[in-house]
């Protein structure tokens, strides 16, 4: 099957893009790294009239340490996240979670922008906004404004961006000289999508759980992040009495369904397994 016909600009600003999109006699999509839009174009699965391609935004690129936030911009493929310095120092869970990513010809390509505008609840970068606390910037007709992760993943592929609205940058806080991180997910073979994965990034004062932020996929509709897990941690030692009341914890944080590839039951276990594994990792010694 092919695409249907459309056509196709190439701004080189976010005024131009946007432009672009509102002057539109139907339907537009963005693209940028095409590794989701492109199979959907075929497939027919969309459709739209106009393509707004915005891989040559400069303005889009690029990683800045600015204040107290890491700016990630939209355009940023997932195989920097396992190079940058300033990623690697300032945001190492999102480099621990950037080797899961499907494969190495995918991470070339697609875009952290391009993922967590999709807000696919099986892949890795939207659950990591919700574990590294992010902030999703996003550009539209009456300007600039910050999402907290927390508002910005509302249903099975909606998100808080409204039609014409660009996403322009991640925001990230800076890990502290306290923080431990942990990322892992269990799929039938690598690169395929995770039956469960899971990002863990926490504050540990003297060996206690001082802050403390745990995000799954591939559980639900929308990346998920376990606030009941977290609260049963918060305050305590991280020791193996408190890992296995999170894991009991998760029955309440968590309501998967039954799907062709697991059972809801068995992912449930799964996650309980992940969750332990990864908290394991956490109390290793640094």
């Amino acid at each position: 099957m092919k695409a249907r016909a459309f056509s196709y600009v190439r701004p080189r600003t976010v005024a131009e893009a946007l432009s672009a999109f509102a002057g539109t006699d139907g339907d537009a999509s963005y693209i940028a790294g095409g590794q989701s839009l492109v199979p959907a174009l075929a497939l027919r699965l969309q459709a739209p009239d106009r393509l707004i391609d915005i891989a040559h935004i400069e303005a889009l690129r690029g990683v800045s340490l600015t204040g107290d936030r890491l700016r990630i911009g939209a355009l940023t493929r997932h195989a920097e996240l396992l190079t940058d310095p300033l990623i690697l120092r300032h945001a190492p869970l999102l480099s621990e979670a950037a080797p899961y990513i499907a494969h190495p010809a995918i991470r070339n390509r697609g875009t952290i922008g391009g993922s967590v505008a999709l807000a696919d609840p099986a892949s890795e970068l939207p659950a990591m906004m919700l574990a590294t606390s992010a902030e999703i910037e996003i550009s539209g007709p009456d300007g600039v404004r910050l999402v907290p992760a927390d508002d910005y993943f509302q249903d099975l592929y909606q998100t808080a961006l409204e039609p014409g609205e660009l996403l322009t940058a991640i925001l990230v806080p800076p890990v502290g000289p306290d923080e431990r991180w942990a990322f892992d997910e269990l799929a039938r073979r690598r690169g395929d999508y995770a039956l469960v994965g899971a990002g863990v990034q926490a504050t540990l004062v003297d060996g206690t759980i001082a802050r403390l932020r745990i995000a799954f996929l591939s559980v639900g509709a929308t990346p998920v992040r376990v606030h009941q897990a977290e609260a049963a941690l918060t305050g305590a030692p991280l020791d193996a009495t408190s890992i296995a009341r999170a894991q009991a914890a998760l029955d309440a944080d968590l309501d998967p369904t039954d799907d062709a590839q697991v059972p809801a039951v068995t992912r449930r276990h799964l996650a309980r397994v992940l969750l332990g594994r990864l908290l394991g990792r956490l109390a290793r010694p640094a």
